[in-house]
Parts: C-alpha cells; sequence; structure tokens
C-alpha cells in the first residue's frame, strides 16, 4: 500500500460503517416500498418488482464507471457523486409515484443503481483502509452497519408511508434526505490513494496489471464470484417477492415490515463475527455454512404461509447471504494487484447483479403466476450451483481454497 496512505483509523472505518448503515437503509426503504406502492395504482402486480429490477440493472451498467472515475479522482469523490445521483433517483421515483407513472417510477430504479453500485463499493474501500491482515475484519465492521440499517429502513418506511398521499410518497423525500447525510459524511473520511506510488531506487518495480480474462480465469476469483452470484441472486429472489407473498396470503400489508427488519438483521447482525470466523476455520468453510443457512431458510419457507414462517426463512435468508457474500468478497480481493483493483472489482459487481437483476426480475412475476412456494423450490438451483462450485475448489484444488485471505 502506498506510503501516501492514511495510518489504519477506527474513526474512518467507523465513518464509512455510517454511510453504509445510511444507504443500505435507503436501499432498504427502497426494496420494501416499491412494490408496494406501484400496487397502488397498478392492477398488473407480476410487474410491481420491476423498478427493482432496473435498479440491478443501472448497478450493473453502473460498476466500470463508477470504479473508473474512483480510480481516477479517488474514492471520496465517487461516493459523494454517487449519493448525489441518489437524491436525483429517489426524486424521479417518488416523482413517478405521484404521477401514477411506472415508467417514471422504472427510470427512477435505473438511475438508483448508480448510487448502490457506489454503496456495494464500501467493502472494497473498507479494505484499503487497513492492513492485509485485517481485510475479513474490515470487510465485515462495515458490512455490520447494515444492522442499523436493519432496524432504521424498516422503520422509516413504516412511520412515513402514510404520511403523505399517495402512500408512500414521504419515504421517498426521507431516501433524499438519507443520501444527502451519506454525502456529507463522506467528506469526513480520508481515504487513501487509489493510484500506486511509483516505487523507490533500488526497489522492485510493481508488476504489471494483467488482462481482465486473465485475473478472472483464477479459481480463486471466478469461484468466490459464482458464489456472490448464488448468494445474492437468491437473497434478491426472496426478498424481493416476499412482501407481495405476505399480502397474497391474507396477511397484513405491515408485517412485511416486520419481516423484512429480521431479514435485514440476519444480513448483517453476523458481520460483528464473519471475518473471525473466516480467519479461524477459512473462508470456503464460511461459505459453505452460508449455503447450509440458506438451505435451512428455504425449508422454513417451503413449511407453511403463516407469519413465522416468513420471519423465520426470510431472517435466515439474510444469515446465509452474509456468511456466503463476505466469504466470497473477502477471498476475490487475493486475486488482484493494486493497479487491477478498479476493474476487478467492477467485474465482480457486475456479474453478481446481472443475477441480482435477472431474480428480481423474475421475482414479481413468478410470485404472480406460480407463487410463494415455486420460487422457493427455483432457489435451491441457485444454492445448489454454489454448493457444486465451492466443493470443487475445495476438492480439486485444495491448496488454493485453504490459502490464506
Amino acid at each position: 500500500m502506498p506510503s501516501s496512505n492514511p495510518p489504519f483509523s477506527k474513526r474512518n472505518l467507523l465513518l464509512l460503517a455510517s454511510c453504509q448503515a445510511i444507504g443500505q437503509a435507503a436501499n432498504t426503504m427502497m426494496f420494501l416500498s416499491t412494490a408496494l406502492s406501484v400496487v397502488t395504482f397498478m392492477t398488473h402486480r407480476d410487474l410491481a418488482t420491476l423498478p427493482m429490477t432496473l435498479q440491478h440493472l443501472g448497478v450493473m451498467l453502473s460498476v466500470f464507471p463508477a470504479a473508473a472515475l474512483m480510480q481516477k479522482y479517488g474514492r471520496g469523490f465517487g461516493f459523494r457523486v454517487g449519493s448525489t445521483v441518489g437524491m436525483l433517483g429517489a426524486g424521479v421515483t417518488g416523482t413517478g409515484l405521484y404521477l401514477a407513472s411506472f415508467p417514471l417510477m422504472c427510470v427512477g430504479g435505473l438511475v438508483l443503481g448508480f448510487a448502490v453500485a457506489n454503496l456495494q463499493m464500501y467493502r472494497f474501500a473498507a479494505v484499503e483502509l487497513v492492513p492485509p491482515q485485517m481485510r475479513a475484519k474490515a470487510i465485515s465492521w462495515v458490512t455490520a452497519g447494515g444492522v442499523i440499517a436493519a432496524v432504521l429502513g424498516p422503520s422509516l418506511a413504516r412511520w412515513s408511508h402514510d404520511l403523505m398521499m399517495p402512500l408512500y410518497m414521504a419515504t421517498y423525500f426521507v431516501m433524499i434526505g438519507m443520501h444527502i447525510v451519506v454525502f456529507l459524511t463522506m467528506s469526513l473520511i480520508k481515504f487513501p490513494d487509489m493510484t500506486p506510488e511509483a516505487p523507490k531506487p533500488g526497489a522492485a518495480a510493481e508488476l504489471p496489471a494483467r488482462p481482465l480474462w486473465v485475473i478472472a480465469a483464477q479459481p480463486r476469483f471466478f469461484v468466490p464470484v459464482i458464489g456472490a452470484m448464488m448468494a445474492y441472486g437468491t437473497m434478491s429472489f426472496l426478498m424481493s417477492a416476499s412482501p407481495l407473498a405476505i399480502v397474497g396470503c391474507g396477511l397484513p400489508h405491515t408485517e412485511a415490515h416486520g419481516v423484512m427488519i429480521l431479514h435485514v438483521l440476519g444480513m448483517f447482525v453476523p458481520s460483528f463475527f464473519t471475518g473471525n470466523l473466516i480467519q479461524r476455520f477459512g473462508v470456503t468453510n464460511v461459505m459453505l455454512w452460508g449455503a447450509a443457512v440458506l438451505l435451512a431458510g428455504i425449508a422454513t419457507a417451503l413449511a407453511g404461509i403463516e407469519i413465522w414462517n416468513f420471519r423465520i426463512s426470510l431472517m435466515l435468508n439474510g444469515v446465509g447471504w452474509n456468511f456466503l457474500f463476505i466469504g466470497a468478497t473477502t477471498m476475490v480481493t487475493t486475486t488482484y494487484r493494486p493497479s487491477e483493483r478498479g476493474k476487478t472489482q467492477a467485474l465482480n459487481d457486475f456479474l453478481t447483479f446481472g443475477t441480482t437483476a435477472t431474480a428480481s426480475f423474475f421475482a414479481g412475476f413468478l410470485q404472480e403466476h406460480l407463487g410463494w412456494f415455486p420460487l422457493n423450490w427455483f432457489s435451491l438451483i441457485l444454492v445448489g450451483t454454489a454448493v457444486l462450485t465451492i466443493g470443487w475448489l475445495r476438492v480439486c484444488r485444495p491448496r488454493l481454497a485453504t490459502a490464506p485471505a
């Protein structure tokens, strides 16, 4: 790491975790409120999750430009641009709701994708703020900011959903305010220089950047990326459809808020110890545990449609996502050189959110036409793919599987 980098500072990590908490809370409000707000003026519920799908598409389209912007101008500048676009996206989505314009809400979701692309890069920025041996803990600590989001996002959505008419109009105003807070907080964080420092006289020159396909061909890259794709795909598939499923099963729509709180808590509470688990038991073991917990969540969902089925299954869904996703991110950060980090991180997120966009698109359609149970049966394929891929690395490439993360 260049000598111009700031020394390890818990203050920087704390502020970054705070931005994660607030930004993730705003994103949680988007997921919780958008499908329910769309069905207030649209009769075709199978399209209700389309704005969220387009948000994921926006992430896919944004990861490479966002990474290039940060590589050239620094993390702080890039993250503040992301917050600015977040204000714009929330405003456009809210305007679409006010005008009962579904296409405008879809445009707002697409614009918000750029903000979410930046939000997802907080975990990579955390790695750059700490010594190499602390990368797993840094990712966990910043991701743990989502614990606050687990309570803050659904609580604010529940409090604001009927403050203005139409329903959830005030929620989008709250989201704009949250992006403003993130913008201001980012100016207080000192990020390291993204440009590698020239070698000192007598020091070995840094190895040149490799083509992206060479980096992607490494088993320690493509295995965790597939794991992250399946983790995010399963989580998005079931989370996006769950509010519609809860209402469709005859439960009050306010129950969706409580279920979402448990889901997001499941996503982020384990972050307080996931890094320690990775250091103690190994990254592939933790990833396999995550897949096992996802399977337990699916089994709970298939057991019935009572409110406790939704609560427990979505909470386990979040815990499984945490283990699998943080483990995958930790392994990916060991596969690139400083000059390669921007494009490698962008490729990782491009592939991950491509899966997420597809899962989110089909979630509303399948929920409306097939129901909650078929969605969960299909999720078994996603989790099974992750298990087979990680298992292949453990059996066929044991040295790579057990290398330090």
